[in-house]
């Protein structure tokens, strides 16, 4: 495919202080070798270098955009903001603090040249496919759910096409960092999606992400799946829903016994307890996770005495 050929994409960059990495993340996105895009830049009240640096790029390449909010927005109300600003045909997000692969945008136009019907896409990486691959919603969502978790992926894993995003609301903006495992379902679930086997950008790790906070994952990973759970849309039977909350939940509570072990923070516990709504049916849950694990530790050292 021609450069030329394929519809205007838009590219989403939201930042926050992130002087140290956003001009390697603009360079990567001008280093495209597909030229029909624009890249918006959304800032969030940056209080470093940030602005300075994009506003830099803004006068050097007029498909850079870039916008200052008058307060900061947080997260996924920010990549809203972001998508706002757009009129690209597709939306694809590259963070401020990561890059992408010269030939991303190309490959993504022509996937979804390939595949007309596709609304939505996700990177793809584990064995059982290896090439382009599109799924109904009721084949994907049940993937998710029983064989793959596939759909648990950051926004830079994900495409969708402009009138998809309008169609589902974009991103919600109640579930904190874990909001976007429930826009990848939703997005799945109302519209056919392709599995990209390909590894189009590359993810920064560092100590300013929100992925660090894992007081904030523990309940909003717990709640954005209660919620989505309850999407008339997904192809689960009430019963399946049922056994998949019930699943969670024993998670849930052998993570929180593991925070409070890692942090000792009881004050935590309490607050995460409140909001999850959980009473004394989730206290004797818990209960028994705990004597679980003290009998399993009692037989495992028994087992381990007589085989010596």
């Amino acid at each position: 495919m021609s450069e030329f050929d394929g519809p205007l994409t838009s590219v989403l960059m939201t930042a926050y202080n992130r002087e140290k990495y956003i001009a390697e993340a603009i360079e990567s996105v001008l280093a495209s070798v597909y030229h029909n895009f624009e890249l918006i830049i959304v800032d969030d009240c940056s209080t470093d270098k940030t602005v300075e640096i994009a506003r830099h790029y803004e006068k050097l390449d007029s498909r850079i955009k870039v916008y200052v909010n008058e307060y900061n927005l947080q997260q996924f109300p920010n990549r809203n903001k972001a998508a706002s600003y757009a009129v690209g045909e597709l939306l694809m997000a590259v963070d401020s603090d990561d890059t992408m692969k010269p030939d991303a945008i190309e490959y993504i136009v022509t996937q979804f040249d390939k595949f007309p019907s596709a609304q939505f896409a996700t990177m793809y990486g584990q064995d059982d496919v290896k090439t382009v691959t599109c799924l109904h919603p009721e084949e994907n969502i049940r993937k998710h759910f029983f064989l793959s978790s596939h759909l648990n992926v950051g926004p830079g894993g994900t495409v969708i096409r402009q009138h998809h995003f309008k169609k589902i609301g974009g991103f919600p903006v109640c579930y904190g960092p874990a909001g976007d495992s429930y826009y990848n379902i939703k997005a799945a679930a109302n519209g056919d999606a392709l599995l990209l086997p390909y590894f189009y950008f590359n993810y920064r790790l560092h100590g300013d992400q929100e992925i660090a906070r894992k007081d904030s994952y523990l309940i909003n990973n717990y709640m954005y799946f209660k919620d989505v759970l309850d999407l008339p849309e997904l192809a689960l039977s009430g019963i399946e829903r049922q056994e998949l909350l019930l699943t969670e939940k024993k998670k849930f509570l052998v993570n929180l016994l593991i925070y409070y072990k890692e942090t000792g923070d009881a004050k935590k516990i309490k607050e995460v307890w409140r909001k999850a709504g959980f009473g004394v049916k989730e206290l004797f849950m818990i209960m028994a996770q705990i004597y679980n694990l003290v009998i399993t530790k009692k037989l495992a050292s028994l087992f381990s005495f007589k085989n010596k």
